[in-house]
């Protein structure tokens, strides 16, 4: 069990809330009016709101610069274009200034209100505190199947365990906040890495809702690359199934070779058995290697608004 958090003096430690946001207009502002509302009711902490629009074109930009006029709490990043749910994460978590941030969706289907459970684990030591669901309402039966399979597919093959039923709502600990900030992955996929790094980690059971509007920005596409990213970043059995497929198929050759005394049962199967091993292990291989040294930043920030309490990293170039 972790050690409670000790608070220096009459400072009170600081809350980021992380907000992606990609075509959100519909309900941005719901967003912002229940995440005030719980961040006010929030005693011992202050706190900030950063959204992050994620190259939005349905007017998502100019609700948050109203939003950012009201409220000196908002902040502000937009990007050059569309770069994806992790990098919108990434770019929030590298802009925090809190001692713990919290990173939520902006659709409403993850409750603001169990931020102040969350920070009170994040108080009693907690380094991590997940928000684990239990019902997914509003979701088509495939979504729900899928997710299941999903994270515990993941958890078996991952080299390291992964906390099920849970996506990016999470409050993690300014110490974390600084690890991930400093890796260098250009394949991150964000809910591995916060396990990859072994913090401690609490969680607690929430009913996820439907949208309050709008659809899903996640389609079956970007479902499939987020599968497939997480099972490329947090384990190397892909990579051994190839090996593994080659070397069934080579001795499946060399066994019937064998019985049937008949060397040229080996050809098919062995060649293959060799093909399917060399091209999957330098594919993958040159896949990484490729996406290490293109050099190109995570993504691009096009504006800011609000001052930030600290210099964003070089990786976040801002387009003139």
């Amino acid at each position: 069990m972790p050690q409670k958090r000790q608070t220096p003096g009459t400072k009170k430690p600081k809350i980021s809330v992380v907000v992606p946001c990609y075509n959100e207009i519909d309900v941005v502002r719901h967003t912002h009016a229940r995440l005030t509302g719980t961040l006010r009711r929030l005693s011992g902490f202050e706190y900030e709101q950063i959204y992050v629009d994620d190259g939005s074109v349905d007017g998502t930009w100019e609700a948050i610069e109203s939003l950012s006029r009201r409220d000196p709490s908002v902040r502000a990043i937009r990007f050059s274009r569309n770069f994806g749910h992790q990098a919108a994460c990434m770019a929030g978590l590298r802009a925090a200034a809190g001692d713990a941030v919290v990173v939520i969706d902006a659709d409403l289907q993850d409750p603001p209100e169990l931020i102040p459970e969350m920070a009170q684990l994040w108080l009693d030591g907690w380094s991590v505190v997940s928000a684990r669901r239990r019902r997914r309402d509003g979701e088509t039966l495939f979504k729900k199947a899928s997710a299941y399979a999903f994270y515990r597919v993941l958890n078996a093959m991952s080299d390291h365990s992964l906390a099920l039923d849970t996506g990016d709502f999470r409050l993690l600990d300014r110490e974390l906040v600084a690890h991930l900030n400093d890796t260098s992955d250009k394949n991150l996929y964000l809910r591995g890495a916060i396990s990859w790094f072994g913090f401690p980690e609490a969680s607690v059971e929430y009913d996820r809702n439907p949208r309050l509007a709008g659809e899903s920005k996640y389609t079956l596409r970007k479902m499939f690359a987020l599968s497939r990213r997480g099972l490329l970043a947090g384990s190397v059995t892909p990579l051994r199934m190839s090996t593994c497929v080659g070397a069934a198929a080579l001795l499946g050759g060399l066994g019937a070779a064998a019985l049937r005394r008949d060397p040229k049962l080996l050809i098919r199967p062995g060649t293959f058995g060799a093909q399917t091993l060399a091209i999957g292990i330098v594919g993958e291989y040159l896949h990484a290697v490729f996406r290490q040294v293109q050099g190109h930043p995570d993504y691009i920030v096009k504006e800011q608004l609000g001052t930030p309490s600290r210099t964003l990293v070089a990786k976040e170039r801002i387009a003139s």
